[in-house]
């Protein structure tokens, strides 16, 4: 068992659990939950039962404190999380309507995951370290964007698969736009790619096919396409599968992305060969689909971290070889 290595952002997620009245105003009321896309992919390999470590930066705060806790607390190493003296931990209020869906309000100016240095990106981050796990948080300006590529360069030079949840929030950009030209810079740079329906439509500008063409042709082996409770699609160079994940009632879909990409991940890291595994096209649909099953059971519960299944909350549907 190879370990995976999640770099970028951990955060605080406001979820908004619902109203009361106050006087004559209708005030919303919030829980803490630790959150950021990459150390919920960490967190979602540890709960199966992988080897996971987040890499990144918290603030010396109370929020920061509080995710180094939750994240030892779930598994997940936190040796390469560094804590910064001044800069403070990002914040989201996440918002959900009937259905669970969310909508997101960001407080992230000059927080601490976004002036980590490349020098403290070390050699000793990729020692058996068989996936490095990114997302596009940390390419929101010039500076973050340069650290997480030289992420994904040494990530490379190790001999690491590279994974890459693009997970855009557009609101973090900017102008309010994810830029098409420094995402697909690392795009083009990964093994396994997953895209959700709305960011492959944003990032291939309108002509999918051939934008996937040319992920593979600079490198990437399989692009996962998630579409909420529709089928995803598997695409390889060689292949296209879908995959119908199960029917739930959704209550939360914070985590279920990442409940996933990090069963994809737990999977992977369990192959001594994790490249040949994603391009094998009947082994990886296998995996995808046990996969799915955790994204499903994971929005059937609210929040991130205790949203994420044991192994022995899927063992029973898990098929993957």
């Amino acid at each position: 068992m190879s370990r995976v290595v999640c770099f970028g952002e951990a955060l605080i997620d406001f979820l908004n659990t619902g109203q009361q009245l106050d006087g004559e105003l209708m005030l919303n009321s919030f829980t803490q939950y630790p959150g950021g896309a990459p150390a919920n992919a960490a967190v979602a390999v540890a709960r199966l039962g992988g080897r996971a470590a987040f890499a990144g930066q918290v603030g010396d705060d109370a929020f920061g404190q509080f995710l180094l806790r939750a994240l030892r607390r779930y598994g997940v190493d936190t040796a390469h999380t560094a804590v910064h003296e001044t800069a403070p931990t990002p914040l989201a209020f996440v918002f959900l309507d009937a259905e669970g869906e969310r909508s997101f309000t960001f407080r992230r100016d000059g927080t601490a995951d976004i002036v980590l240095e490349a020098a403290q990106i070390s050699d000793a981050w990729f020692v058996d370290t068989g996936i490095a796990h990114f997302c596009s948080n940390t390419m929101t300006d010039a500076h973050c964007a340069s650290v997480t590529a030289h992420f994904v360069s040494r990530a490379k030079a190790h001999g690491a698969v590279v994974s890459f949840d693009v997970n855009l929030r557009h609101n973090l950009w900017p102008d309010g736009t994810v830029d098409i030209d420094t995402v697909n810079a690392l795009v083009y740079k990964a093994d396994l790619v997953k895209f959700a329906r709305e960011e492959l439509d944003h990032l291939s500008e309108g002509d999918e096919a051939a934008y996937l063409s040319r992920c593979f042709e600079h490198g990437v082996i399989a692009a996962l396409v998630t579409d909420g409770p529709n089928p995803l699609e598997i695409r390889t160079a060689t292949a296209s599968t879908t995959v119908v994940p199960p029917t739930v009632t959704a209550v939360d879909t914070t985590g279920g992305g990442d409940a996933f990409i990090g069963a994809v991940l737990f999977g992977l890291s369990q192959d001594s060969k994790p490249a040949v595994y994603l391009a094998d096209d009947v082994r990886l649909p296998r995996l995808v689909a046990s996969a799915a099953h955790c994204g499903a059971l994971a929005v059937t519960r609210r929040g991130a971290f205790p949203s994420f299944p044991t192994f022995a909350d899927v063992a029973g549907i898990w098929d993957a070889p």
